[in-house]
């Protein structure tokens, strides 16, 4: 959270407030350009509490200040407008969604809801009549973004979860689409959430917490769906066929749910929901989504019929290329989840027919998630479940299942590991000829809980 940060994300907002036309985009890159500018100046020169004075700064420059500047004069954005039309269809008819007919009257996109059922909460409080700030969804997508990203950094394992929360909604990754209203926030936060509760996982701690987040998510928006296969295949790997076949199952389990919860009226017509959140997103509907940023599948896709189809073609074999990499080598830990699912959605949004550039607000905050996870605390004498921790402390995670499954060699294997073996068990005297690890007597294991040392682990 040094100067060099903030004195980045400066440069982001000055760029934006240059290259975009009169608008809420300008407004909020002049804004933020001068929150960040003096963030950087105060983390540089005040020793004492610059890092302090520095969040409070960027978090109005670039939050606060922005927000109700807009609020106070400028019309809802579209996406604001969408999601409290939502909201007031789905307290009126039971659905969110305008049904086919009445869209087959109607050349205005923003007829259309492209966001699942959940993403309606945000709009309740407007459609139910608060007034003002108190009743705009930028603040309930700002508020919900904000204890999201904390409980993520704290079952993390920062010491630091609040201020890492508040410099998470402060960066331009999270507070340029609050101030506009976008629906990506607090969807990000969830996928961070479900990392860290699944890099706090082992194979004797459920991860139905974890399968309960991402089915809230996947239930908001579509774009949480492709965290799924990248997870499961990663518990498989991890913990076995049935443990992703539960994930699987608790997460589908639960967006289900929330789906009929969320529009009861649309399950006994769901050509709506499929011509609102499936059809129109894809760009295969009459009226064609606004949604249309100058990258390869969009611009593959103005090209005609051959071009759609080169550009959908193209959009298949990403899908396919990553599927098979999950296949061949699974990530192994929650680190390499989020850096597959990073590649994964930047290659789905770039060849999209449809797409916009701030969709890639989810590979930047998944590679941000992976660099401030690098602080987690590592108290001395704190458990850590061994799921959480890769490289050397993964081995003995494959150990410790060993012994779970009642191999007689899994103790001695344990024993073998904490000297400095590092050779298969049952590779003879050859593979212990190893120094002993010099913290081999501090160490800490529980082989029944799969339980070790953070220290011992480094």
């Amino acid at each position: 959270m040094g100067a060099a940060w903030y004195a980045a994300f400066a440069a982001y907002a000055g760029a934006v407030a240059a290259f975009s036309g009169p608008g809420d985009d300008r407004s909020w890159g002049l804004w933020a350009a001068a929150g960040y500018t003096a963030a950087a100046l105060a983390a540089a020169w005040w020793r004492s509490h610059g890092r302090s004075a520095a969040l409070v700064v960027s978090l109005g420059g670039a939050l606060v200040a922005p927000v109700t500047w807009l609020a106070a004069h400028t019309p809802p954005t579209t996406d604001m407008w969408v999601v409290s039309r939502s909201a007031a269809l789905l307290l009126q008819h039971g659905t969110p969604y305008l049904s086919p007919a009445q869209l087959a009257h109607t050349a205005s996109p923003f007829a259309y809801n492209p966001y699942l059922p959940v993403m309606t909460v945000f709009g309740l409080p407007r459609a139910v009549g608060v007034p003002g700030m108190a009743g705009d969804p930028r603040l309930w997508l700002g508020g919900s973004s904000l204890v999201l990203f904390a409980l993520a950094f704290h079952v993390a394992g920062r010491r630091d979860a609040v201020r890492c929360g508040l410099f998470a909604i402060a960066s331009p990754v999270v507070a340029f689409p609050l101030a506009l209203g976008v629906t990506d926030p607090p969807v990000l936060a969830l996928v961070c959430l479900v990392l860290a509760l699944l890099s706090r996982t082992s194979r004797t701690l459920p991860v139905w917490p974890a399968a309960i987040a991402l089915g809230v998510a996947c239930a908001m928006k579509a774009t949480a769906w492709p965290a799924l296969p990248v997870i499961a295949a990663m518990l498989a790997s991890r913990d076995g066929a049935r443990a992703a076949v539960r994930f699987i199952a608790a997460t589908a389990g639960t967006s289900a749910a929330l789906v009929v919860a969320f529009a009861p009226a649309a399950m006994a017509g769901p050509a709506a929901l499929v011509q609102n959140t499936v059809l129109f997103p894809l760009g295969l509907t009459r009226v064609k989504t606004p949604a249309a940023s100058p990258l390869p599948g969009h611009l593959l896709s103005t090209m005609g019929p051959a071009g759609r189809l080169a550009a959908i073609s193209l959009l298949i074999a990403a899908v396919l290329a990553v599927a098979v990499s999950l296949r061949i080598r699974p990530p192994a830990d929650g680190p390499a989840s989020a850096r597959r699912l990073a590649l994964g959605l930047a290659l789905m949004f770039a060849l999209s027919p449809a797409t916009r550039f701030g969709y890639f607000a989810y590979p930047i905050g998944l590679c941000g998630w992976l660099a401030a996870g690098r602080g987690a605390s590592r108290d001395p004498g704190r458990l850590t479940p061994a799921g959480a921790i890769s490289g050397r402390a993964f081995r003995l995670h494959r150990v410790l299942r060993l012994h779970r499954t009642g191999r007689p060699s899994g103790v001695s294997a344990v024993r073998e590991w904490l000297r400095g073996d590092r050779a298969a068990p049952g590779r003879g005297e050859r593979g212990r000829r190893q120094q002993p690890h010099p913290d081999a007597d501090g160490a800490l294991v529980d082989v029944e809980s799969g339980l070790v040392d953070v220290e011992v682990l480094g």
